[in-house]
């Protein structure tokens, strides 16, 4: 009893650091997109939050974790999530908490790739789908006992496969057939950078993410006793500081500059590449994989741009190749049975299988969404709210309102000249902001 006590508290609090890790996303992908868009990005996380976790409580947690006689689809537990047995000391609320953050956590990945151009009312769609059917499939694949891929002894402990790989591959596939931002790309080929608005604002977001990371890693557990906690929190941070380390040397030896996104995209790589192998690897190995990842996502950013894909927030580097990567790290670094560390290379062999199957089944199942929205709701944007911007277009209110602040002055402030005979700018001539 005593031990179930623990385990309570220990998931819920986990669960409740990676819900928290959404206002993480909210301030990175606002401070990464344009100032006009920047309320449309913080909506997108109250979706994932809202409708999101409601369509994955009634149907993705049965598809993920429900009885399934033939490995690929959970067919029990439909509407009632709490009926699940465990064979954890651990109420099924908790562990059903646990999951929802999990869920979130996988759109989210999709809403920086389609920033400042995709339609509300279809990223509401999005939300649904990844929540009931595209995230909790492959997840059962993974993580439910009866599931081929975990049948075949894969190995994904906290989600680079099942969460990141999945996510970042579903969004290159959507931002992919959604087109890029008007102006992104010039007729020649070349790309024009659009300059993130607030970079202390996104800086604010990785570190509220890499808080919750913690959570996300070694709350999956599920086990309060576990006598691995600690060296999955050690191995989260060495892996994450790695590859801050490893981007920002390699920015300042390519670019000449100590690139401020891309050290904020580099520590999240490290932090998404960890997460497969962080309970199976050494500490050095956590350092090594970061490292790796660190400079992964540079030129996997690199070759985004070139295939013309526009990811305002760099998710698919991040996110896919990292996802990518970290599960095969998996396969070369486990302690117990990777190719580095034992000579074995069977799980290697396990590994790529199922990173290959993650990185299809999100190429599918991103195509297969952007084809539902193009014929319910629409999927883009118009050219009319692209330039005017999602928050006004869709929410009615600009992140930053000055002119807000002048308007509301007494009257009085605007007699000044009659008083004075000194000229008082209108509210138009004192604030002009370049949206």
């Amino acid at each position: 009893m005593k031990l179930e006590f623990l385990n309570t508290i220990w998931v819920v609090l986990a669960a409740a650091m990676i819900l928290f890790m959404e206002g993480g996303f909210s301030l990175l992908e606002a401070g990464f997109v344009r100032t006009k868009n920047a309320v449309n990005v913080i909506m997108k996380i109250f979706v994932d939050l809202t409708v999101g976790a409601l369509a994955f409580w009634m149907i993705g947690f049965a598809v993920m974790f429900g009885k399934d006689a033939f490995g690929m689809v959970g067919t029990t537990l439909f509407g009632h999530p709490e009926s699940i047995v465990l064979s954890l000391q651990l109420p099924s609320a908790a562990f059903v908490l646990f999951q929802m953050g999990f869920a979130v956590a996988c759109i989210s990945i999709v809403s920086g790739a389609v920033a400042e151009r995709m339609n509300f009312k279809a990223y509401v769609v999005t939300a649904v789908l990844i929540c009931i059917i595209i995230y909790p499939l492959s997840g059962h694949w993974i993580w439910n006992e009866h599931g081929w891929l975990a049948k075949l002894g894969m190995k994904d402990f906290a989600g680079s496969a099942a969460i990141h790989a999945l996510g970042g591959f579903t969004a290159f596939s959507m931002a992919k057939l959604l087109g890029p931002r008007k102006g992104r790309f010039n007729s020649d080929g070349s790309a024009n950078v659009f300059a993130p608005s607030n970079i202390p604002l996104a800086s604010a977001g990785a570190f509220i993410l890499w808080f919750g990371w913690f959570a996300f890693n070694a709350g999956s557990t599920l086990d309060a006793s576990n006598s691995s906690l600690a060296s999955i929190a050690i191995n989260t941070m060495l892996a994450g500081a790695a590859g801050g380390t490893s981007a920002l040397f390699l920015t300042m030896k390519k670019f000449g500059k100590a690139d401020p996104s891309m050290t904020i995209n580099g520590v999240l790589s490290g932090l998404v590449s960890v997460t497969a192998g962080c309970a199976f690897v050494s500490q050095w190995s956590a350092i090594a994989i970061g490292v790796i990842s660190g400079l992964i996502v540079i030129y996997a950013t690199l070759l985004v741009d070139n295939l013309k894909v526009d990811d305002p927030v760099g998710a698919v580097a991040v996110h896919g190749f990292n996802g990518v990567f970290g599960t095969v790290a998996v396969g070369l670094f486990d302690k117990s049975e990777g190719l580095l560390t034992t000579g074995n290379g069977h799980l290697l062999y396990i590994q790529l299988l199922g990173a290959a199957v993650v990185i299809i089944w999100g190429l599918l199942g991103g195509s297969f969404m952007a084809k539902v929205c193009e014929m319910t709701v629409g999927f883009r944007a118009s050219a009319r709210e692209e330039d005017e911007g999602l928050d006004m277009s869709y929410h009615g209110i600009p992140a930053y309102n000055e002119l807000e602040r002048f308007t509301d002055l007494p009257t009085s402030l605007y007699n000044f000249e009659e008083t004075t005979g000194i000229t008082v700018a209108t509210p138009k001539e004192k604030v002009r902001r370049d949206f």
